[in-house]
């Protein structure tokens, strides 16, 4: 089973309650805590050794990491952050000044998006280290940018380039949260969501929510990072640059939909406000059932998936 099938079986046994405006399905649930201006974000993620970081990796690396997940998720709501508890698991005879180090990447993080670390919980975990976030958000009241607003003809937006995170992308990644804001004052986005999992494991969860059958996207704009590119030259056992800036994962960029109309006006006014941060329109969605990639070879299904715990 799957991270996604486990999901789906765990969903409907999720009680609710008149708080929960938007529940379990997207990056972040938002709460109606009766706020005149606001609703309230709520995210929580974990790190865990072995497979988002190594027993190697830095400690200030990989607690900038675990916070910075969750404002990728705070960012694709078009939210911003306000405060943080941390649980922290960790096996008998760790080093304290690890775990000091730890907090040192965090807290600078936080610092710099003026997020408060109010808390958390620490235990014994055998199996190694695990930083797990929870995080407090807001958003305009009735504004946050969810999974499920977009139609078939909607165009489909990426921020960034993708692939190669593991040269060290994901755990140096910036979240975007000054664009995620900004997308929500633009007007004509009509879904978004962060790409954690990579394009082919996303995209096709932005589909489901929206309830649009497939999407059409053109190989040539689906824009590759340097590292995917360079590891594709240095190594045979590499995978194809457009593999992996589809399937590594880890990306932490936005993916979004525009209704077509405002899609020329979005590209004019990003390169004016985000000069340093391509923006590439990748395709469409469309009512045809299926993702496919066009290229000059034609036509094809998107062979592949991308990242997928348990799998």
């Amino acid at each position: 089973m799957t991270e996604s099938e486990l999901i789906a079986h765990l969903k409907p046994l999720l009680p609710t309650n008149d708080f929960v405006v938007t529940g379990a399905g997207d990056d972040c649930a938002v709460l109606e805590l009766g706020a005149p201006d606001t609703q309230t974000l709520f995210k929580t993620d974990a790190v865990v050794e072995g497979i988002h970081f190594t027993a190697h990796t830095e400690p200030e690396r990989v607690g900038r990491k675990a916070l910075a997940r969750c404002l990728s998720d705070i960012a694709a709501m078009g939210g911003t952050p306000t405060a943080a508890v941390v649980t922290l698991g960790l096996p008998r005879g760790f080093e304290p000044e690890r775990v000091k180090s730890l907090y040192r990447g965090l807290n600078r993080l936080a610092a710099q998006y003026q997020i408060a670390v109010v808390g958390g919980e620490t235990t014994t975990n055998p199996g190694g280290w695990l930083v797990n976030v929870a995080l407090l958000g807001t958003v305009p009241r009735g504004r946050a940018l969810l999974r499920s607003g977009a139609t078939a003809g909607d165009a489909l937006f990426v921020t960034g380039a993708l692939g190669g995170s593991l040269a060290g992308k994901h755990l140096d990644f910036e979240p975007r949260l000054a664009e995620g804001r900004w997308l929500l004052e633009f007007g004509g986005v009509s879904a978004l969501m962060d790409l954690s999992d990579g394009l082919a494991s996303d995209l096709p969860k932005l589909l489901a929510a929206s309830g649009v059958a497939g999407a059409e996207l053109r190989k040539s704009a689906v824009p590759i990072s340097r590292e995917a590119r360079d590891h594709a030259r240095t190594s045979e056992l590499a995978k194809p640059p457009f593999v992996a800036a589809v399937t590594d994962g880890e990306d932490f960029e936005l993916l979004f939909t525009v209704k077509s109309g405002h899609a020329v006006r979005l590209l004019d006014e990003w390169k004016a406000q985000f000069p340093s941060l391509p923006l590439s329109c990748i395709g469409k969605l469309t009512a045809k059932p299926g993702i496919l990639v066009r290229s000059d070879e034609g036509v094809r299904p998107l062979p592949t998936r991308g990242y997928e715990h348990f799998a």
